[in-house]
C-alpha cells in the first residue's frame, strides 16, 4: 500500500534524486487486450520508468502496491538507498524497470473516463501485462531480479510460478503467498463496500489503520488533541486526491489471488521479507514459516518491530532491510 504516515518519515528528495540517475518515463501500449474475465480493452497503456542502462541479464523489475505508482519508489527512502552508487541495486550496474500497474498511476485505469464501467481486472491480468512490457516492450527474456512491495510482493510470487526460469532471484516484501481470507479479506471487503457506497472517508480510515504501526503513532501523536488534529488534516488531504473507482478496482483485483497450490514451481532463490508490526501480514499466524518450506530455495526474514519499522510501510524503508537484502543477492551470484 502506498499510504504511509508522512509525518513519521524523513523528508524525501525529488523524483530526480541527485544520488542516482534520473528516471526516464515511457508508455507501452497493448491493443485489443483480452482480460481474463473475457472483456476486451481496445487499448491499454502501461506507463513505466527505467533507470540505468540495459545490458544482458541486468534487469530489475520493481512492483508497487495497491493504490500506488512507480513514484512511491523514487525518493531517498528507497531509490536513494538502493539505486545510488554503491547501493545494493546500483543503477550504474543494473537496469531498473518500475511500471505503473494496470489501474494505477499513469497507466490505463477507471478514472481515465470509463469509471465504474471499466472492466474488472485481476492480478493475473496485471502480471501478464508486466510480463508483456518486459518481453515485448523492452525485449528482455531474462531478469536479474523481480521484487515488489505489498501487492507487488504478491505479484512477485506469481512471477516465480509462471516464469520460473526468467529471473535469477525473487524478493517479495510485505506479502503472503496464500488466498486472501480471514481478517485480510474482511478489511478489504469493508473498504470496497464503503467505496462502492460513496463513503471514501470510511474507506481511507480503514486503510490508514491497516497500514499503520502502534509504536510510531504513539510517539508522534502523544495527546488526544495531536491525534484528532492529525486525523482531520489527513482526511482532508487524502479525500481531495482519491479516485474512488480506481481504489475500488485495485482492491477488488485481489479477489482470487492464491499462489499457494503451486509454490513448488518456483525455482529461483527467493527471500521473503516481512515486518513483525505489519497488520496486514501478522507473523502470529505462522503462515510464512509453513509455506516457505515448499519453496525450493526459499528464505524468510521477519524484521523485529523497532523504532525504525513502520508497520506495513516498512516495505519501502530500504535502510531497514538493505543489509540482509544485499547479502541474499550476493549469495546467489
Amino acid at each position: 500500500m502506498r499510504f504511509v504516515i508522512a509525518i513519521l518519515l524523513a523528508a524525501t528528495t525529488s523524483a530526480f534524486g541527485a544520488n542516482y540517475p534520473a528516471p526516464v518515463e515511457h508508455d507501452f501500449v497493448v491493443h485489443d487486450y483480452h482480460l481474463r474475465s473475457g472483456a476486451v480493452l481496445p487499448e491499454v497503456h502501461i506507463h513505466y520508468a527505467t533507470i540505468g542502462t540495459q545490458r544482458p541479464g541486468n534487469g530489475v523489475l520493481v512492483l508497487h502496491g495497491t493504490g500506488g505508482s512507480l513514484h512511491q519508489f523514487l525518493n531517498d527512502r528507497f531509490a536513494g538507498v538502493l539505486f545510488a552508487p554503491g547501493g545494493v541495486l546500483d543503477a550504474q550496474r543494473y537496469f531498473i524497470i518500475i511500471p505503473d500497474n494496470l489501474g494505477h498511476g499513469a497507466s490505463s485505469k477507471p478514472s481515465d473516463g470509463q469509471h465504474w464501467q471499466f472492466p474488472h481486472y485481476d492480478y493475473e491480468d496485471m502480471v501478464d501485462l508486466q510480463h508483456r512490457l518486459v518481453t515485448e516492450g523492452l525485449g528482455i527474456d531474462h531478469l536479474f531480479l523481480v521484487m515488489g512491495t505489498s501487492m507487488g510482493g504478491m505479484h512477485t510470487w506469481m512471477w516465480g510460478e509462471r516464469w520460473p526460469k526468467m529471473m535469477d532471484a525473487l524478493v517479495p516484501l510485505a506479502s503472503r503467498p496464500e488466498a486472501i481470507a480471514g481478517r485480510n479479506r474482511v478489511w478489504r471487503k469493508m473498504m470496497t463496500d464503503d467505496l462502492h457506497n460513496r463513503n471514501p472517508v470510511a474507506a481511507l480510515q480503514i486503510l490508514m489503520l491497516v497500514t499503520s504501526a502502534p509504536l510510531p503513532w504513539e510517539k508522534a501523536l502523544p495527546t488526544a488533541v495531536d491525534a484528532d488534529h492529525w486525523l482531520q488534516t489527513q482526511m482532508q488531504n487524502r479525500v481531495k486526491t482519491l479516485h474512488e473507482d480506481d481504489l475500488f478496482y485495485a482492491l477488488d483485483a485481489s479477489r482470487d489471488y492464491d499462489p499457494s497450490p503451486e509454490l513448488e514451481k518456483i525455482e529461483a532463490p527467493l527471500l521473503a521479507i516481512n515486518s513483525a508490526d505489519d497488520f496486514i501480514n501478522p507473523p502470529e499466524l505462522g503462515v510464512m514459516e509453513r509455506l516457505i518450506r515448499r519453496v525450493k530455495q526459499g528464505r524468510y526474514l521477519l524484521i523485529p518491530m523497532s523504532e525504525r519499522t513502520q508497520g506495513h510501510g516498512t516495505h519501502t524503508l530500504a535502510a531497514v532491510w538493505e543489509k540482509p537484502f544485499g547479502e541474499f543477492l550476493r549469495s546467489i551470484r
